[in-house]
């Protein structure tokens, strides 16, 4: 006996079903599907392989690190706009403390002015000389005042100075975390798209190795039943849909030649017999 392949071949021998299991034909009726056991059970290896890479898809949408991310530069934001706010606050008391002290500035150096015109005896007049010393009297109040003014802007001002220092941290502190959760995140890509690559060249030789017919049929059902096309048949049950098979269904499959592609009756994936099906 040779030990090449059979070929998958189109049969003329339509099973004499009016209900049960389904042969793998068309909705057009086109002729019955037939592939050699061996055939039908590597397209098990096949189905296996496209569900690890489902698998390894879910696990790289659903990492932890995607949702840790997500609420960190969260944090992260809402801290970089206080520390913005407190930052703007900060600018702002500077400002105004510099206008303050310009003030008293101002202040003192016409008092000092008005001193130095009541020192040098250049007014002579007494209404002249009250009215310069009511206005001294009156600039060293204003500028009393206006040294408060100065006092309470720099007290501000340090508060401000405080916050932004407390909030340049957190805001260090969370992209720390930031930075670790995606270093963790980019690390675990890495792992599973090197998985990835891996079992797709191996489901590509896998799949080479399945006749172009058989293949383009669980490709179909694949795409349309949630990404398993084809199912074991283990101890009398559709591994696809987890229904087992009634009687009659059974004595379909156990009439059916070992090369005729059947389908699940209930989720019409491809049912693959093996020594486990339980016939």
């Amino acid at each position: 006996m040779g030990t090449a392949r059979p070929r998958l071949r189109h049969g003329h021998r339509p099973l004499d079903r009016p209900r049960g299991v389904q042969p793998a034909h068309s909705n057009h009726g086109s002729p019955q599907l037939n592939a050699a056991p061996a055939d039908q059970i590597r397209l098990l290896d096949v189905q296996a392989l496209d569900v690890r890479l489902q698998q390894l898809a879910h696990r790289r949408k659903s990492l932890p690190e995607h949702a840790e991310i997500e609420s960190l530069t969260k944090d992260h934001t809402q801290l970089r706009d206080l520390l913005v706010a407190a930052q703007t606050e900060e600018s702002d008391t500077a400002r105004e403390q510099t206008k303050a002290e310009q003030d008293v500035d101002q202040v003192r150096q016409r008092a000092a002015r008005d001193q130095q015109r009541l020192d040098s005896g250049a007014v002579t007049s007494p209404k002249d000389l009250e009215n310069l010393q009511h206005e001294i009297t009156s600039l060293a109040k204003r500028q009393g005042d206006l040294e408060d003014v100065v006092l309470e802007v720099m007290e501000r001002r340090e508060s401000a100075q405080e916050r932004v220092a407390e909030l340049t941290e957190r805001v260090g502190a969370v992209q720390g975390k930031v930075d670790d959760a995606t270093a963790r995140r980019d690390a675990a890509f890495e792992e599973i798209d090197g998985e990835v690559a891996s079992v797709t060249k191996e489901r590509e030789v896998m799949a080479g190795s399945v006749p172009a017919d058989l293949l383009g049929l669980y490709d179909k059902l694949r795409a349309q039943q949630g990404g398993i096309g084809a199912a074991k048949l283990y101890q009398r049950t559709c591994q696809g849909c987890r229904q087992e098979l009634a009687i009659t269904e059974l004595s379909e499959v156990r009439a059916a030649a070992p090369d005729t592609v059947v389908r699940c009756e209930n989720c019409r994936r491809i049912l693959v017999r093996t020594a486990e099906s339980g016939l």
